[in-house]
């Protein structure tokens, strides 16, 4: 009966392979007949597959007419989760089950508009200038948007039951999007309200929304129906917190043209909602996730609004729901699940955003191409690269052609130089954007004594400390001495990713020892980035893994990447970029690991004073033992309470010294990170000074036209960094914000605040 009801809606073995949705509920019916005690287990199935919440609610109107305990219990731990409900996806969808549950008589109809308009006076009451606090309107936004989503599943039923109370909130809702503070153009909520006005005109008819309700009208009609009480709400005042907690859809991203997406607005908003859902849900399913996408219970086709849906989702910003990767292998299981048709329309998307790279966001750019490039090796790295020989003609900073260029850089790292060179025979002028053949330049290549000398020490395992006074010995300058060391280890590493890390765990304390300080170390990683001058991919993780050792700090690799020669590069390569952002999420991610250990810890000393306490307790009561009262609880519990708390305490000891040392290191982090934040913002300071007009902060766009590209270097220079600036900002926004003070103080100027 699980099968039944978890596979309720589907074309599957289950149920014969029907598709008749009434066979498929009376089916499930019967079973639950039987096993009528799982009410929780229907809301947990509407809530975790909300695209076939319909089905549940007719489902639950059913088994009312047998049960009415069994209802009432799905009414109330609706309530109840609706009431723990901690995020925004549970709130929605837990209101959706609700409006459903209105169709099949379950639900009282004049509960939901009370629900509804506690939700709209809320959201009225927060936007409120005198006595709400206006930058929490992503919460009142988000409120107002629930109530409008439910509509498409219930209005007709509300309007046919409750005409008068429904029109209200109509009005309410209009009455709330006239004194919110309104973006430049229409966003997702004044959006979605269009359509749904037009839903309401259109007399409610829904082709996207089933209704299978309908087929069982003439029992349901005879159930009971049970009230629904409003979730208390929560209270908050700060801006940044409402747009974590209550994430704003502001704008869709529209990839296709209109006659490729031809279905009734509200049938967008509705089918974006299932996928949306079912990428929710099965975010660690991705075969399962890709079978209910393709099989969503609608009359008509949508691949391009399934294609699009994910690409959103994918560029999303500041970042994505999930890790990327996740909506990488959805897409690649959408194609193999549609041969027939998704692959040509994820090759239509692929073309139309590479039409509009210009316009995108550096962030997005970045992950179109790391996307693009992995995509294209799970299909043999095929793709017509004759449609886009024409970058060739454009100038080498032109976004169509770094993307090309980048696309291609980075399918070699996934496979290797010849496969990718074949992959573009039908364009071969393409090879010359593709990295050099051979990555790695050793200047000693040719011999050198002093290299050959290092080398066999290496090789014959010597101690690092006799090499340190080998080189103390023999080597003076300490230019010429880093020169030497780090271009033959690194040589010796070059063999494989394992011997580049035994080599610096070995020879680590030698490098540590020639580059003591932020100079020495930038000069180290100039010579890192000489030997794999050919191979961004072995210079990022080169310098990664001396960051991971301690043999580089987070300032050194911002000093280098802002020299003169990496800003050259700032519009043309992602080379310099990938080794920042390598080096800022390192130190971010040592931050949040520091505090995840911190709180374990504060949980382990939580749980020995609570022992503590319970023995304490137990030693003060007074229980009976043959007939006489006795000070101290039952001695068998006794027992047990003492060993565990010997046990808690000699742990204690322990966590609370590793809890000093963790905050004493969080301590450092913090302060590390300060110091890389306020270095890398006066970095993009002084850079953006030298090149932007410093009057207007205007970039010129006069710039004579290079082979038809209309931007010229210096200004896709500045909206390049600009883009970084931007893409830096918003993905540490939690941390930058605690720096803030200091920032704006030393840092910040109107250029920032106008980015």
């Amino acid at each position: 009966w699980r099968a039944l009801l978890l596979r309720i809606g589907d074309k599957c073995a289950e149920y014969g392979g029907s598709n008749d949705f009434k066979e498929h509920i009376e089916m499930c019916y019967t079973a639950l007949l039987r096993e009528i005690d799982h009410a929780s287990l229907i809301v947990q199935c509407a809530e975790q597959l909300p695209h076939k919440i319909p089905f549940y609610a007719t489902l639950v109107g059913l088994l009312n007419l047998e049960s009415d305990e069994f209802a009432k219990q799905v009414v109330e731990d609706t309530q109840l989760y609706l009431q723990d409900a901690l995020d925004c996806d549970k709130i929605r969808i837990l209101m959706r089950f609700s409006t459903a549950l209105i169709c099949s008589k379950v639900l009282q109809p004049a509960s939901l508009v009370v629900l509804f308009e506690t939700f709209l006076s809320s959201a009225a009451t927060t936007v409120d200038e005198e006595t709400g606090n206006p930058s929490w309107q992503p919460r009142a936004d988000f409120y107002v948007t629930c109530i409008l989503s439910c509509l498409p599943w219930g209005g007709a039923e509300l309007i046919e039951q409750v005409p008068e109370e429904i029109e209200r909130v109509m009005v309410g809702i209009e009455a709330y999007l006239s004194i919110r503070f309104d973006f430049d153009d229409k966003d997702f909520l004044e959006d979605l309200w269009d359509r749904i006005k037009v839903l309401s005109n259109n007399g409610w008819k829904v082709d996207s929304v089933p209704r299978p309700h309908l087929s069982f009208e003439a029992q349901l009609v005879s159930g009971t129906s049970y009230p629904i009480s409003c979730p208390e709400q929560p209270c908050g005042k700060q801006k940044h917190e409402a747009e974590l907690k209550y994430p704003r859809r502001i704008r869709r991203l529209n990839i296709f043209p209109a006659n490729k997406l031809e279905i009734q607005p509200i049938d967008r908003f509705i089918v974006e909602e299932y996928l949306l859902d079912v990428l929710l849900f099965f975010n660690g399913c991705r075969k399962e996730c890709a079978t209910y996408m393709v099989g969503l219970p609608v009359p008509f086709r949508y691949e391009y609004l399934m294609a699009e849906t994910v690409f959103s989702q994918l560029l999303l910003l500041p970042q994505p729901r999930f890790k990327p990767i996740y909506y990488t292998l959805v897409i690649i299981d959408l194609c193999k699940a549609l041969p027939g048709a998704f692959p040509a329309v994820v090759a239509a998307a692929v073309r139309a955003l590479f039409d509009r790279i210009s316009e995108l966001d550096m962030e997005c750019r970045i992950r179109l191409i790391l996307w693009f490039s992995h995509h294209l090796s799970n299909f043999q790295f095929f793709w017509p690269w004759e449609e886009w020989a024409y970058v060739l003609d454009l100038p080498k900073w032109a976004p169509q052609r770094v993307f090309v260029q980048e696309v291609l850089e980075r399918e070699v790292r996934l496979s290797y130089w010849d496969k990718i060179k074949q992959s573009i025979e039908n364009a071969s002028e393409l090879e010359s954007l593709l990295p050099p053949k051979i990555g790695y330049n050793f200047k000693y290549e040719a011999g050198g004594e002093l290299s050959v000398d290092l080398g066999s020490m290496v090789k014959g395992r010597v101690m690092a400390r006799e090499v340190i006074s080998w080189i103390d010995e023999k080597i003076i300058p300490v230019h010429g001495a880093l020169e030497v060391t780090v271009q033959t280890l690194l040589d010796i590493g070059s063999k494989s990713f394992t011997h580049l890390i035994t080599v610096l765990e070995r020879y680590g304390q030698v490098i540590s020892k020639l580059c003591p300080d932020q100079d020495k170390q930038v000069m180290l990683i100039e010579e890192v980035s000489s030997y794999w001058k050919n191979s961004s991919q072995m210079t990022a993780i080169t310098i990664d893994r001396m960051m991971g050792y301690r043999l580089l700090s987070n300032l050194a690799i911002v000093s280098w990447v802002f020299s003169p020669a990496n800003i050259e590069q700032f519009h043309t390569s992602d080379r310099p970029w990938e080794i920042l952002r390598n080096a800022v999420n390192k130190t971010y991610n040592r931050i949040s690991d520091l505090r995840k250990e911190i709180l374990s810890l504060k949980k382990s000393v939580l749980s020995a004073e609570k022992a503590q306490e319970e023995l304490e307790a137990a030693e003060t009561k007074l229980t009976l033992l043959d007939g006489e009262p006795v000070l101290g609880d039952n001695p068998v519990r006794m027992n047990r309470l003492k060993l565990q708390t010997e046990k808690t305490k000699e742990e204690e000891v322990s966590v609370r010294d590793s809890f000093e040392a963790k905050e004493a290191l969080l301590a450092r982090a913090i302060s590390e990170n300060e110091a890389l934040f306020i270095s890398l913002y006066k970095s993009f300071s002084d850079v953006l000074k030298e090149r932007l007009p410093p009057a207007s902060m205007e970039v010129d766009r006069d710039n004579s036209r290079v082979n038809g590209y209309s931007l010229g270097e210096k200004e896709q220079w500045c909206l390049s960094t600009l883009g970084y600036v931007k893409t830096f900002s918003r993905q540490y926004a939690t941390e930058i914000w605690t720096h803030m003070e200091r920032l704006d103080a030393e840092v910040f100027h109107p250029l920032f605040r106008k980015v």
